[in-house]
């Protein structure tokens, strides 16, 4: 089953779990459907979901900078050696933010959220994951 936006638990578990006050780095695996799939009577133009994608990072790498966070790595996924057989990934991206507040403060955003839509439309399969540097 594809996971593509975080649940209200996860939320809270990802707010509980992450420690607060640190800078936090935020590791996206990303698997584009090769049409966007926008809700049906969707006034946005069809596209492929790279291209969705797209439309979507304008607006969330502008919050991300307003947030004090950054995009560390940008990179084509090409093989995974160690995992299921099923699991490809497109693109691999790690965003660093100077904490878990202003991650949050960010997904809370009301233009980033609205921009989701488009992140929603693109991805066929997704994975988030927190961490902290050691």
């Amino acid at each position: 089953m594809p996971s593509l936006n975080p649940s209200a638990q996860q939320l809270a578990h990802y707010a509980e779990a992450m420690p607060a006050g640190t800078p936090v780095l935020m590791l996206n695996l990303l698997r584009y459907h090769a049409e966007a799939n926008y809700p049906s009577g969707s006034a946005h133009a069809a596209c492929s979901g790279r291209e969705a994608y797209a439309r979507y990072s304008r607006t969330a790498l502008a919050k991300v900078k307003a947030a004090g966070g950054e995009v560390t790595l940008m990179a084509q996924a090409h093989a995974a050696l160690i995992a299921p057989a099923d699991e490809q990934w497109n693109d691999i991206l790690l965003v660093s933010y100077p904490s878990r507040e202003a991650f949050l403060a960010m997904l809370a955003d009301e233009e980033y959220r609205a921009a989701t839509v488009h992140r929603t439309a693109a991805l066929a399969d997704s994975r988030l994951i927190g961490a902290t540097r050691r």
